[in-house]
């Protein structure tokens, strides 16, 4: 259970941010739009900077919390994240959002536009993990 209380609690603070921006500015909590508002010039709404502030200080609270850096092992090659972020990015601007957006605001207001592009995200994940591993990439 203890192994589980991580993913819980991030969990459960993913959908509380989100529900709080919906509620408190009438906002979707879609991480690439957010991001995207700081790079576009002119006035950034302080719920974008707070919540990007929130996403960036994470790993601080929890090294804070736990006295101890979160655990994160990257497996595979650094052009491999390169290329896999720049597909990532591209995806997210075709698809009118990111996972964030669709998968947890959009889903939890039933939206079919949401629905649609998670059943899509999860086809090409499947679809990408098969391939890799029948490549015989990690």
């Amino acid at each position: 259970m203890v192994a589980y209380l991580s993913p819980l609690i991030g969990g459960a603070l993913i959908g509380l941010s989100a529900a709080m921006l919906l509620l408190l500015n009438g906002r979707i909590a879609g991480v690439s739009g957010i991001v995207a508002s700081l790079f576009r010039g002119g006035s950034v709404p302080m719920a974008n900077l707070a919540f990007v502030a929130g996403l960036t200080l994470g790993p601080t609270a929890y090294r804070l919390w736990t006295g101890e850096w979160p655990l994160v092992q990257p497996q595979g090659p650094l052009l491999l994240f390169a290329v896999a972020g720049l597909l990532v990015g591209f995806g997210t601007r075709m698809g009118s959002g990111c996972t964030s957006g669709h998968g947890v605001a959009g889903l939890a207001r039933l939206s079919a536009r949401s629905i649609a592009a998670v059943l899509v995200f999860l086809a090409a994940a499947v679809t990408t993990v098969a391939l890799m591993r029948w490549g015989g990439l990690p």
